[in-house]
């Protein structure tokens, strides 16, 4: 299954500079400390955003789940990075209630 809508897929910009690449977010610390170990920054964010669309684009849905807020979609896949390597992530969809553009919840390292 792909994901829905998956041409109108979206990642904020604060969702990237405010949470995978903050380095004092509660929660992104660790990924942003992940992330910046591969050259990610502020500095290349549309390469970063436009991996995570890509992913959402060209890769298989491999589970999803009905909540509260919509249906979230989870995605594998591979994303080049700055300094050469490619590595593989999990990302989160939403597509929330009411609404039909899946957006970024989160994306993380898959070991």
């Amino acid at each position: 299954m792909q994901l829905p809508n998956k041409s109108n897929a979206s990642v904020s910009t604060d969702k990237i500079v405010d949470y995978l690449l903050s380095e004092t977010h509660a929660v992104g610390k660790s990924k942003a400390k992940f992330f910046r170990s591969f050259g990610f920054n502020e500095k290349n964010i549309s390469a970063f955003e436009q991996g995570l669309l890509n992913i959402a684009q060209t890769e298989s849905v491999a589970e999803s789940t009905e909540t509260v807020f919509g249906i979230k979609y989870v995605i594998d896949g591979k994303l080049a990075t700055p300094n050469g390597a490619i590595i593989q992530l999990r990302t989160v969809w939403i597509i929330e209630i009411d609404s039909v553009t899946p957006k970024l919840v989160t994306a993380y390292p898959l070991n």
